[in-house]
């Protein structure tokens, strides 16, 4: 997250972050709306795919990720607390598997569900030391 800028930006909470699972939060702020007051599509995208990045990074190595595809259910607004849970489906050596689901806070009503795999590099996600 250190080094995560565009996370930082969007204003990403961690909650939970475990090997192969993590849970995330962000709030919907103005300058994510698009031209109806909602929040832009690829908002939506760049959150889940930082879930993504969360849960398969936890296992220690550089993971990034080579496709991706999202479901818009119901659209969030101005103020709306988006919770982002990322857990693995499927790992190998080199690839994961990834599911993401997008719910809002207060309701709980599923709003995005995300899709996604990783190539998993050879190399430690973290310096010694971080």
């Amino acid at each position: 997250m250190e080094r995560d800028y565009c996370s930082q930006w969007m204003g990403i909470e961690p909650i939970l972050i475990e090997e192969g699972h993590c849970k995330i939060s962000m709030t919907v702020r103005k300058e994510m709306l698009n031209g109806y007051g909602i929040l832009h599509g690829g908002i939506a995208f760049a959150f889940a795919d930082s879930a993504l990045a969360f849960a398969s990074n936890s296992y220690g190595r550089i993971a990034v990720s080579i496709t991706g595809s999202m479901t818009y259910a119901k659209s969030t607004k101005l103020g709306d607390t988006l919770i982002a849970e990322a857990t693995a489906l499927h790992m190998t050596y080199k690839t994961g598997e990834f599911e993401v689901i997008i719910s809002e806070k207060s309701s709980g009503d599923i709003c995005y569900r995300f899709h996604g795999m990783v190539y998993r590099k050879s190399e430690e996600a973290l310096d010694e030391g971080e």
